[in-house]
């Protein structure tokens, strides 16, 4: 039961990083969205680096999750 117990704690704080990490990404993207929300070229700049992310994102997944 320790061992199970031990796995179930590290999969929380695991799983409890990843979501603080995701809301400290979302923040600072709110943040940079207002500064920039009235300079247009800035602002499409940031859309573009954060569709390059994404798709890099969606690429790495892909390609390192395995076929059924």
């Amino acid at each position: 039961m320790s061992e199970q117990l031990d796995a179930l704690t590290n999969e929380v704080t695991e799983t409890v990083t990843v979501q603080q990490s995701a809301i400290l990404l979302l923040q600072g993207l709110s943040a940079q969205i207002t500064a920039l929300k009235t300079d247009p070229v800035a602002l499409q700049g940031l859309a573009d680096s954060l569709d390059a992310s994404s798709n890099a994102l969606a690429e790495a997944i892909t390609a390192n999750t395995p076929t059924a």
